[in-house]
């Protein structure tokens, strides 16, 4: 149970942030991966479509570069 606003357990040892940068609450032991991202609240259709073909590159970049179990 988390109380106190304290994070509970992690649940991952990659956290991806989206551009917090210094904002994003940092857990020791694990690997930070930043990814700015353009906000895409009222942008174009073909803008948005543009953030989510970055995201999904950036997706497949660090599936690529995990361990296989």
């Amino acid at each position: 149970m988390v109380t106190g606003g304290e994070p509970g357990p992690p649940a991952a040892d990659i956290v991806i942030t989206m551009g917090c940068g210094d904002a994003c609450p940092v857990l020791p032991g694990r690997r930070y991966l930043d990814r700015p991202v353009t906000d895409p609240k009222g942008a174009p259709i073909t803008v948005v479509r543009g953030i989510r073909k970055e995201m999904d590159a950036h997706i497949t970049d660090l599936l690529a570069s995990l361990p296989s179990t």
